[in-house]
């Protein structure tokens, strides 16, 4: 039997998750590291990360080798990298005849204001 050691970035000691063969997909690895901890695959993805190298696997395809040493750490399922771009367009107010540039987050907020008055 052949075994790959892991430990949680917040843990100091290693658990180990041991396989037939000479290397382990990292797709079959995160699926047993999740069984183990009983942790769910809607609420986490794993980020393992090679304990000596510091080498982030990240294609699911990737053959870890028997008797490697990673560090894993929970992360959002699908994380996506979050942009900060915000959509401007020409707004003409009520009574004015210029237009002028309003995020489009806030239109449904002035529409508000406007029907109260």
């Amino acid at each position: 039997m052949s075994c790959v050691h892991y430990k949680f970035f917040s843990k100091l000691n290693y658990d180990t998750v041991t396989f037939n063969g000479l290397h382990i997909s990292l797709g079959d690895l995160k699926r047993q590291i999740m069984a183990h901890e009983k942790l769910n695959t809607a609420n986490c993805d794993l980020q393992i990360t090679n304990a000596q190298t510091k080498e982030e696997y990240t294609d699911y395809n990737t053959l870890i080798p028997k008797n490697t040493s990673v560090v894993v750490r929970r992360i959002p399922p699908r994380a996506v990298k979050a942009t900060s771009k915000t959509d401007v367009i020409s707004q003409t107010e009520p009574g004015s005849r210029t237009s002028k540039a309003v995020c489009k987050n806030t239109i449904s907020h002035f529409f508000l204001l406007r029907k109260g008055q």
